[in-house]
């Protein structure tokens, strides 16, 4: 039978491919779901409006609105749940904070805060600048702020909801300043 090996230089290079496109370890991961107490509300609203149709049609019909409408809070609260907040180890070492597709290199922050529940309406509104890179979802009260020191970016900031921002900063390296 045949020698099947590969040659030493291609098993490097293929492992050295695979260890580049490989996911990394994350030390930090959350999504960000809504609360709990969302979903029964969200079945009661499509109950309530399965009933209205439910009134108008006779027979077997008159179940028709409730199948239809069961899958849609689903749906609704899952798409709602969707975000993902991830600090990443890149290949090179160096932590890498990842908001649904966009990412941020931990290189660029100059300096990083939590920003408490009570002090999120004064950093979304006046105070916001419109350049800023912002990830809010309202049912989730902290947020972490992470200002940015490069050049080529117009962006100043960023300011994202978590739930735990003092462990997103430290999983990136940096201080909290707030």
């Amino acid at each position: 039978m045949p020698d099947q090996s590969h040659s030493p230089t291609t098993d490097a290079a293929d492992t050295d491919a695979r260890a580049a496109a490989a996911p990394t370890a994350s030390p930090y991961r959350e999504r960000l779901w809504v609360p709990l107490w969302w979903w029964p509300v969200g079945f009661a609203i499509a109950g309530l409006i399965a009933a209205e149709f439910h009134m108008g049609a006779p027979g077997l019909r008159a179940w028709l609105p409730y199948v239809l409408m069961a899958p849609v809070p689903v749906w609704i609260l899952l798409w709602m749940s969707r975000h993902r907040l991830e600090v990443a180890v890149t290949p090179e070492g160096t932590a890498e904070l990842r908001v649904d597709r966009a990412h941020l290199p931990v290189s660029f922050v100059a300096r990083a805060a939590a920003v408490a529940p009570t002090a999120k309406s004064a950093a979304l509104g006046r105070q916001l600048d419109p350049a800023a890179y912002v990830q809010h979802r309202p049912w989730i009260g902290p947020m972490a702020l992470l200002v940015l020191d490069d050049p080529d970016d117009p962006t100043p900031y960023w300011l994202i909801s978590t739930r735990r921002p003092d462990r997103v900063l430290a999983a990136l390296g940096l201080p909290s300043a707030g």
